[in-house]
């Protein structure tokens, strides 16, 4: 325990030594109405009748001393160690196109590969800020980048296939958004994880390495994941009209060679998975390439406990007024 004004403790001399006086046997001042006794009941002049005597009076300085332990303001002090952080800013970039409903992800849809792997990705990252953003036509910011990794999960949960709405493949404008969120970032490493299972095809930029390269210029790598089997697929969609669940077949139109370049250009690195294992095992590569030490620090906490000792003493003022007035009453 500590003080957070120590100085007002010099207060304690004089009432302790207050204290003392009272219980040697101060005699008290004030005339009391006293009767002849017989003999043999003359007052003890003991410690303990000197003590009865001025019982009041020794409450009022212990409540004294209490009051003054109280401004003095103890504290009770608790250290926390902080472990370094990784300190990265992450835009997970999530394609929620209909083909994400493809079954060759067994036992998992594309979508619910993706999101469950990204979910296992941001519980190993404590220490970043993570944003998500989804695209299909358009992109649309999910999360803004956050340490609050308990929402994060929420917004990633709350996912769903054609979130946007808008048919179309548009990488390139995903990725503008994605570097639209992290240009102003402070961190020593900036990324974005780009999954998708198809090619551009739509959107204000039509060629999706000009937004690579705008990333590029900001020093934002970029980690292109294709997530799509060898092959057709077999696909659930949903019914416009009735909205009815129903199967369909999509064929392989993964753009390797764009999603390639994507990642040349802005130094990352481009991955594809055809399985779940895979789609895991990607995400760990890239938990292990991407990691930023920082300095950890002790965080110290004060705790005021003032409360102790200021409720005690208003209990013995409360009590040696009761007393004066009621039992060692004394006349003027």
């Amino acid at each position: 325990m500590t003080f957070a004004n120590p100085y007002f403790l010099l207060l304690l001399i004089p009432a302790v030594a207050a204290v003392l006086a009272a219980l040697v046997g101060g005699s008290g001042t004030g005339a009391r109405l006293s009767f002849p006794k017989p003999a043999g009941l003359q007052p003890e002049k003991t410690f303990y009748a000197a003590m009865a005597r001025n019982l009041p009076l020794i409450l009022r300085l212990a409540a004294l001393i209490l009051l003054i332990v109280a401004l003095a303001r103890p504290q009770k002090v608790s250290r926390q160690e902080i472990p370094p952080s990784e300190g990265v800013d992450i835009m997970l970039c999530l394609d929620t196109s209909p083909s994400m409903g493809g079954l060759d992800f067994d036992p998992y849809t594309r979508m619910e590969a993706a999101k469950r792997t990204a979910s296992e990705f941001i519980a190993k990252r404590p220490g970043d800020r993570i944003g998500i953003l989804v695209f299909g036509g358009v992109p649309l910011l999910q999360c803004p980048l956050t340490q609050d990794h308990a929402a994060l999960q929420e917004y990633l949960d709350s996912t769903y296939l054609n979130m946007t709405h808008r048919d179309g493949t548009a990488v390139g404008d995903a990725i503008a958004a994605s570097v639209a969120h992290l240009r102003h970032s402070t961190a020593k490493s900036r990324i974005i994880v780009l999954l998708t299972d198809g090619r551009s095809n739509t959107g204000s930029i039509s060629d999706p390495t000009l937004a690579a390269k705008a990333a590029a210029s900001y020093g934002i790598k970029i980690y292109a994941i294709g997530t799509a089997g060898k092959g057709p697929a077999k696909v659930i969609m949903q019914d416009p009209l009735t909205g009815l669940q129903q199967f369909g077949i999509i064929q392989d139109d993964l753009d390797e060679d764009s999603l390639s370049e994507i990642a040349r250009i802005t130094g990352g690195d481009f991955f594809r998975a055809t399985n779940y294992s895979e789609l895991q095992n990607i995400y760990s590569r890239i938990d292990s390439l991407e990691k930023t030490k920082y300095k950890s620090r002790v965080d110290i906490n004060y705790q005021d406990k003032y409360m102790l000792f200021l409720l005690p003493a208003l209990l013995l003022l409360l009590a040696e007024y009761l007393l004066s007035r009621i039992v060692f009453v004394r006349l003027p």
